[in-house]
């Protein structure tokens, strides 16, 4: 059982009047046992007293209440849970200031075990600091690493379509800031590309201005890359397009899976949940075999007596039988003597005649 008895004593126990609130009313008709409990999974210290099978003090100490003696052998305290006033008559003042003493000590391990709890709860309540450079901690991932599929099939296609590192939550610390580091440096190293290529273009333009008469074919050549390299450009545009979509889809996924590992937890919370229930079932259940058995042993001597209980009464009327037969002789008997006794006395009273008349 997790309550355990740590303390019995036996008083009188008494009850306010509801109505007056003034005069005690006697919950017990003589002295029964008073014992303090302790309920070591919730930490709650009791007084408990039983009657018979009635519980006639459920009382739970809490910091705020107070044991007050009111006479050498009465001592009283309130319950506003119970909204009551509970009161004792012990048998001697050693036995009230024994009480007293452990209810003061139980008072404080109470509020003692209250501040524990409202520090603990605190502590669980009060929110994580982050860490000094803002970094997002996640498991280590291969798009981590190697970037995702977007960032690996260009870098970069048009002036205004820059690619961007976001942080997800599949980043590491370390690998966030190199990704950014690293997009950085591409970035410099593309408009310098950039600029060369312009400068290039410009230059090639120039010199074919020059000599679109004597080399067209140059002409028809350059004209020829440049509506390819458009085509280019549209197709890249469409394989970037896909893969915004296959991030975006990654990123579902990532938020399905997050769901799905939460629900998971919940799962095996609730699984570790029901394993204490069954274990608390289990022992219930052989608390409740013991009880069995202990009830049919008592049922057996039951029995016994029972069986003794009827001998007895057997024997009993065989004997009043017996004895009213004696009765019965005995005054059969005194019939007869008496009836002697008067032939004796009439026999006494014809001799005396007989000699007065002689």
């Amino acid at each position: 059982f997790r309550e355990q008895p740590i303390f019995s004593t036996r008083a009188h126990v008494f009850q306010i009047d509801p109505n007056t609130k003034k005069n005690w009313v006697p919950t017990s008709k003589h002295a029964v046992t008073v014992s303090y409990f302790y309920d070591s999974t919730r930490n709650v210290y009791r007084i408990i007293s039983l009657d018979g099978s009635k519980a006639i003090i459920n009382s739970t100490i809490t910091p705020n209440m107070t044991f007050t003696k009111t006479s050498q052998k009465f001592g009283q305290w309130a319950d506003s849970r119970a909204n009551t006033v509970y009161g004792l008559g012990f048998s001697s003042e050693h036995h009230l200031s024994k009480f007293a003493e452990k209810f003061q000590e139980f008072k404080e391990a109470a509020r003692l075990a209250k501040e524990k709890s409202q520090e603990k709860m605190e502590l669980t309540s009060t929110p994580s600091q982050e860490s000094a450079g803002g970094d997002i901690q996640s498991p280590l991932t291969p798009e981590s690493i190697n970037g995702t599929d977007d960032e690996r099939v260009m870098p970069e296609v048009t002036q205004n379509s820059e690619p961007r590192a976001e942080p997800t939550q599949n980043a590491l610390p370390f690998t966030h800031r190199y990704r950014f580091h690293s997009h950085i440096v591409i970035k410099d190293i593309v408009r310098a590309a950039r600029d060369q290529v312009r400068k290039a273009k410009a230059l090639t333009e120039l010199n074919l201005a020059r000599d679109v008469k004597g080399n067209k074919k140059r002409f028809y050549r350059y004209v020829g890359d440049k509506r390819k390299t458009r085509e280019n450009v549209t197709e890249l545009e469409c394989v970037s397009s896909q893969a915004n979509a296959v991030h975006t889809h990654k990123t579902e996924l990532n938020q399905t899976i997050q769901e799905l590992e939460s629900t998971l937890k919940k799962k095996e919370e609730e699984i570790e949940r029901l394993k204490q229930e069954i274990n608390s079932a289990r022992e219930l259940q052989a608390q409740r075999d013991t009880l069995t058995q202990k009830l049919q042993e008592v049922e057996i001597r039951n029995k016994d007596l029972e069986g003794q209980l009827s001998d007895l009464e057997q024997r009993l009327e065989k004997s009043q039988n017996e004895q009213e037969a004696f009765r019965n002789n005995l005054k059969t008997l005194l019939e007869i003597l008496d009836g002697k006794i008067f032939e004796l006395t009439e026999l006494r009273d014809n001799l005396a005649k007989l000699i007065e008349c002689s």
